[in-house]
């Protein structure tokens, strides 16, 4: 005899707990009915259809007699019981397995402090390449600047380049907008600002909540007139500064006075060196992160 065998469900009733409260004529109706449908007559092209009967006629034999049905009925019970068990044991490993794993990831991620000046790095490495790719352009029109300071995030110190050639800070301005709407591409900022003068390059640089991008004009007074403009768009506007202090000086100068705007706080007052203008806001961005 199999004792895995669910008498039950092969006579197509229901087991477990509901199975033991069946009467003997439940389970004789039930047989008869799935007698019919086993037979072998009618089932003459399956070739276990006759073992199929038998083991039909065999489970029937057994429930039908009750001291059989009772001791299946007990093995049935310990049987179901010892896979309710196990399932629970089953869950608590797995839970246990996740657990441990979690903790396993806590314990090998890497520092916040160690990530942040990564990225801190990144963001210096590729704005240095930035400003060298102005350098090299502006060198290959054969013009001969000053070279542009620049700065490093982490330790806030400023550092100038070697070179000889290098790009007129009197002619760039410092665009920065928030990454909250359209973002801007070079083109779209050439269009813009080529309402103010010829636009000779344009160097997009962006963090991952702050655009910014270094406008190179054709001439000072370019730089003039384009400083302390807000343009763009009206959900994501351009704040205009000049690189070069000196520049800003100019255009507070022949501006009529009036009452006092927010943006003379940005515009018109406390330039540093091109550090400050900069990298000023990627530094509080950093801070965030922390």
């Amino acid at each position: 005899m199999d004792v895995d065998v669910d008498h039950y469900l092969v006579l197509g009733l229901p087991t477990g707990d509901e199975g033991t409260k069946l009467s003997e004529k439940e389970i004789s109706k039930a047989y008869r009915a799935k007698a019919l449908e086993l037979h072998p007559d009618k089932r003459q092209d399956d070739p276990d259809a006759h073992a199929n009967f038998q083991r039909l006629k065999s489970s029937y034999e057994i429930l039908k007699n009750d001291k059989e049905r009772k001791a299946f009925d007990d093995r049935l019970r310990t049987r179901l019981e010892q896979q309710r068990r196990q399932t629970q044991q089953d869950s608590r490993k797995r839970k246990l397995v996740s657990n441990l794993e979690e903790r396993e990831r806590a314990a090998f991620a890497p520092d916040p402090s160690a990530v942040a000046r990564k990225e801190d790095e990144k963001i210096n490495q590729k704005f240095r390449d930035e400003i060298a790719a102005i350098r090299a352009m502006h060198a290959n029109k054969g013009e001969a600047t000053p070279p542009l300071k620049t700065t490093n995030v982490s330790s806030g110190k400023g550092s100038t380049g070697g070179s000889d050639n290098g790009l007129d800070k009197d002619k760039v301005l410092k665009v920065t907008w928030e990454k909250v709407g359209p973002d801007y591409s070079p083109e779209r900022l050439k269009e813009l600002f080529s309402s103010f003068g010829k636009v000779e390059d344009v160097v997009i640089r962006s963090t991952k909540k702050r655009g910014s991008a270094l406008v190179v004009m054709g001439s000072r007074d370019a730089v003039v007139a384009a400083t302390g403009t807000t343009c763009g768009d009206l959900s994501n506007p351009l704040l205009v500064v000049p690189l070069q202090p000196t520049v800003a000086t100019e255009f507070s100068s022949f501006q009529k006075p009036v009452e006092k705007d927010p943006m003379d706080k940005i515009v018109g007052k406390g330039y540093q060196d091109y550090e400050d203008l900069v990298m000023k806001k990627l530094q509080r961005a950093a801070q965030k992160r922390k």
